[in-house]
């Protein structure tokens, strides 16, 4: 009898690559800033079960496509997805991947559109603010300023739509966000754990794989939950 569970796994394990200083992801800017940097200093080889969540989450973004390119919708035509871009900031790179450009007929617009799985649409009550952080920073470096966050739910594919405007000083943030990171990774100073600086972030910790380091390094305060 063939183990199917193991076949996935080997599907999909792919070499472990740690990261190197100095090339930074969008995706990753949003979260707490200590988590990123253990990421950069302690790297961990991704679990088979996170790994298939991610699985996941592509086989939506290409599900996501399908209705987007369908010509049962014929109001909205896809230009791109999948499309990579790059910035040079300083001594410094900025790499991702931005999920879909889509333009709206009716209104003559450019949209960005970041896909987002999420496994219940109901505690989707709005945009999460990692999420916008992402967007914002790739509007600003395409320069398309209309930007939609989707969210679909994997079990239904019932899904939440949240409009994004473009915020330039926002986007000046997140880019000396990037500044301080890669200071931080250079001169090997550890971030604040942010993330438990806040009741509204602190659900970042329960599944942050660094939670037993972060609070050996700091340990709990009336600054720091």
């Amino acid at each position: 009898m063939i183990d199917f569970n193991k076949m996935i796994d080997n599907h999909l394990k792919k070499e472990h690559r740690p990261k190197g200083s100095g090339k930074y992801y969008p995706s990753e800017i949003g979260n707490c800033l200590r988590k990123v940097w253990y990421t950069y200093k302690y790297p961990l080889e991704l679990k088979p079960e996170l790994i298939k969540i991610f699985e996941l989450g592509n086989i939506m973004h290409d599900f996501v496509v399908q209705v987007l390119k369908s010509e049962k919708n014929k109001d909205v035509e896809l230009l791109k997805s999948e499309f990579p871009v790059k910035a040079e900031i300083d001594d410094f790179l900025i790499s991702g991947r931005v999920d879909n450009l889509i333009l709206i007929k009716a209104s003559g617009r450019n949209v960005l559109v970041e896909v987002k799985s999420t496994m219940d649409i109901s505690r989707i009550w709005e945009a999460q603010p990692h999420n916008i952080v992402q967007l914002q920073l790739y509007m600003h470096m395409i320069g398309v300023h209309n930007g939609i966050l989707l969210y679909i739910d994997k079990k239904n594919l019932q899904s939440k739509i949240f409009e994004i405007k473009y915020d330039e000083q926002k986007a000046m943030e997140i880019i000396e966000r990037f500044r301080l990171l890669h200071r931080s990774i250079k001169e090997d100073a550890i971030p604040d754990p942010e993330a438990r600086g806040d009741k509204k972030t602190l659900w970042m910790c329960r599944y942050c794989e660094y939670r037993e380091k972060c609070y050996a390094e700091t340990a709990q305060d009336a600054k720091w939950m």
